[in-house]
């Protein structure tokens, strides 16, 4: 791109928000996967409340693929363990942290030659689900991202402008509790 020419004035502009520019992208790129991972998890009290005696004994129905669609890759058998205890049922206790009391609905494939699967999974209540599902809806989680107000970001003849984009906190979006001797979120096992 060929670069618009222009009185000194002008050019000192140009450089000065090339250069802010280049700040904010420095910013924005220095939020890396490894630094967000070490922001803290918020911590929540579970919505279920209920003692570990009472959710041994309640009962919990097994949940079902609501929608299957066949595979047309050949099953790889060197996953063939892999695939069988990730097929596990558990007693869990799914919870939907943004909006309480929802059903839950997510899709699930995860070995090759698997069929792609659409649950529908009921929350705040013992159930049984398979160990890959209870996995990835205990995974769901984001971080919020803020603007640091207090962080001088650059300064000119004008002022000093503050702001830096940070990673505030990680959220659980939604949580899958294992019932049994305590209940413990399936993305700490």
């Amino acid at each position: 791109m060929v670069r618009p020419s222009v009185n000194s004035t002008g050019q000192k502009e140009l450089d000065k928000a090339q250069n802010d520019f280049d700040k904010f992208e420095e910013n924005i790129n220095s939020l890396t996967v490894d630094r967000m991972a070490k922001v803290p998890l918020e911590e929540k009290d579970p919505q279920t409340k209920i003692s570990t005696r009472e959710a041994n004994k309640a009962d919990a129905p097994y949940i079902k693929p609501f929608k299957s669609i066949n595979s047309k890759e050949k099953a790889n058998e060197r996953f063939a363990e892999l695939r069988r205890k990730s097929w596990e049922y558990v007693k869990v206790i799914v919870e939907n942290n943004e909006i309480i009391g929802e059903t839950i609905e997510a899709w699930t494939k995860r070995w090759p030659g698997d069929n792609a699967d659409f649950w529908k999974v009921p929350v705040n209540k013992p159930i049984y689900i398979p160990k890959l599902l209870a996995e990835q809806l205990a995974g769901c989680r984001y971080h919020r991202l803020v603007m640091q107000e207090n962080t001088p970001t650059s300064f000119d003849e004008k002022g000093t402008y503050y702001g830096a984009m940070v990673a505030d906190t990680t959220k659980q979006r939604l949580d899958c509790r294992t019932v049994g001797e305590n209940f413990v979120s399936m993305s700490l096992r």
